[in-house]
């Protein structure tokens, strides 16, 4: 039976591309708000408030669950967490543009693994070409801790889309992401609280911190379910090797983050290597 809604009608490049630019604008959305509940609190907003909706909506049962469905939801969970607040600590130090495509490395091995040809060597030294661009000459002299919290959040990235897979293959609806989803805000809990403190509870941030729950994840989550219906993941992977190049837009945008020119070309590297992995190899790249 056909379906039926706006979604359904969407061209999928425009709902992966509308994914992407959500992502990344709830992302600079979330750094304006770092000094009023700090990088570990806009992190626990948008975790929980993504937690709260998905287990209204899907209503996941709790009791009753296998081993086999608790331990990919527990590991993707941790890993979306981990992913979330190591993120959110690096672009509170560095560009979000430069973060991102530092992030990016994760998913960017996980493709390249998962092909043998040779000429994948190509992809590998133009990335490593983008990360030394982007690590040498920077005009923005980027913050160590930054880049180490970016490098975590991609090997945590990586961890999410060979997570995902399993996980995929033990739930036959998104149950299985509803649970992920509240292990991760339970992971983001304690940092959260230490940061945010009361102020996570002031009304006007709660509010934001919905905002950026859906954004960040209800959205994207969605569009890319619908276009990944539609469309082959190699395809799916090429749209998404844009994330970059739409992470240093936001930052530019919403946060008046000017690249200099070495991180722009270094952005630029990246995204090839991604592009031509993702041209090599099945291997979607999805964000959580």
């Amino acid at each position: 039976m056909p379906r039926t809604g706006l979604l359904s009608k969407a061209p999928s490049p425009f709902l992966v591309l509308g994914a992407i630019a959500s992502v990344q604008f709830a992302s600079a959305i979330a750094d304006t708000q770092f000094h009023k509940v700090g990088a570990g609190g806009a992190a626990l907003l948008r975790l929980g408030s993504a937690a709260i909706l998905l287990m209204a909506i899907l209503r996941p049962k709790l009791r009753g669950r296998s081993r086999q469905e608790w331990l990919p939801a527990i590991g993707l969970g941790v890993a979306i967490g981990a992913m979330n607040v190591s993120f959110y600590h690096a672009i509170a130090r560095i560009p979000l543009g430069v973060a991102v495509t530092i992030e990016f490395i994760g998913p960017l091995a996980v493709g390249i693994a998962g092909s043998r040809r040779p000429r994948d060597v190509v992809w590998v030294l133009l990335a490593v070409g983008g990360i030394l661009s982007l690590a040498h000459g920077s005009a923005h002299h980027l913050n160590l801790l930054g880049v180490i919290f970016a490098a975590i959040a991609g090997c945590m990235w990586a961890g999410y889309i060979l997570l995902q897979s399993r996980l995929g293959k033990v739930f036959i609806d998104a149950s299985g992401l509803a649970l992920a989803t509240m292990v991760a805000a339970l992971v983001a809990l304690p940092d959260g609280v230490i940061e945010g403190g009361t102020r996570l509870l002031v009304p006007s941030t709660l509010l934001l911190g919905v905002a950026i729950g859906v954004l960040g994840t209800i959205v994207p989550s969605t569009f890319e379910l619908e276009a990944l219906r539609r469309i082959k993941p190699s395809v799916f992977g090429i749209l998404m090797s844009l994330e970059p190049a739409m992470a240093a837009l936001a930052g530019l945008i919403v946060l008046s983050q000017h690249l200099s020119a070495r991180e722009l070309i270094g952005i630029v590297l990246v995204v090839v290597a991604s592009l031509g992995t993702a041209l090599s190899s099945p291997t979607p790249v999805i964000d959580p």
